[in-house]
């Protein structure tokens, strides 16, 4: 431990699994208290229990980050056990379907949109002004190489979603950089559960995938977390606006 967030307030969206139980786990053993945002309890709570088993101070909060009223509800949660939000991993997402664009329906477009634009709207929306009033934060979103790559079929309603986080990021730190708050993003490609369940229904997949990144392999979760704790942390003090790809290379290509 090096007490990179000795301190801090962390939220973490999507913390039941994945990246985001990573970054729970990590941003705890760097000293934050941190609070784990998701809609599924049982996996958030297996999350709390891993932090508080290990000596860390943790708290689960179920929310749809795609409603208002609870994403609201999350803030205030949080200001009522711990009085301020110093750092915000918004990493909650998913994957509906992997469809082409005359393929997709609205229930499937909408969803999507839904939870990976919308929600990481209305986490900043309601993140902010709690920041603006401590006068600084950090606030990291989970973008996607699906927005950055040329080709990538069958993923429009989820490519457009990753496209919208970063433009949206970049209007979030133009605004707020003035105030001493600072938004970046950061861009994946991970071991996730969503990634293993592309895996399993298409056998071929993932070795298709592996042959993309010039590093040869999937990164774990926990250096994504790690990606995303720099961000947070006071080393990237001078960093907003960026977006910080975890990729193994694949974009250099």
């Amino acid at each position: 431990m090096t007490d990179r967030l000795k301190g801090k307030i962390a939220l973490i969206t999507g913390g039941s699994a994945g990246i985001g139980r990573a970054a729970a786990q990590l941003f705890s053993r760097e000293g934050a208290k941190v609070v784990i945002a998701d809609i599924n309890i049982e996996s958030g709570e297996e999350t709390v229990h891993s932090i508080s088993g290990a000596g860390g101070d943790a708290h689960f909060v179920r929310t749809d980050i795609s409603k208002s009223t609870e994403v609201e509800a999350l803030i205030k949660k949080i200001i009522e056990i711990y009085g301020r939000l110093d750092c915000a991993y918004n990493n909650a997402g998913i994957l509906v379907k992997m469809n082409s664009v005359v393929d997709h329906t609205e229930e499937t477009w909408n969803g999507t949109l839904e939870t990976n634009l919308k929600g990481t709207w209305l986490c900043m929306k309601y993140e902010i002004p709690q920041m603006l009033k401590q006068g600084s934060g950090t606030i990291v979103n989970t973008t996607s190489t699906a927005f950055f790559m040329v080709g990538n079929r069958n993923r429009s309603a989820y490519a457009a979603s990753k496209a919208g986080i970063v433009s949206l990021t970049k209007v979030a730190a133009l605004e707020n950089a003035e105030y001493g708050l600072r938004v970046n993003a950061i861009c994946p490609i991970a071991r996730t559960p969503m990634l293993e369940k592309i895996f399993e229904l298409h056998p071929q997949a993932e070795a298709d995938f592996v042959d993309q990144i010039p590093m040869g392999r999937i990164a774990a979760p926990e250096e994504v977390a790690e990606g995303a704790l720099w961000l947070c942390s006071d080393a990237s003090s001078f960093v907003t606006g960026h977006v910080l790809a975890v990729e193994g290379g694949t974009l250099c290509q």
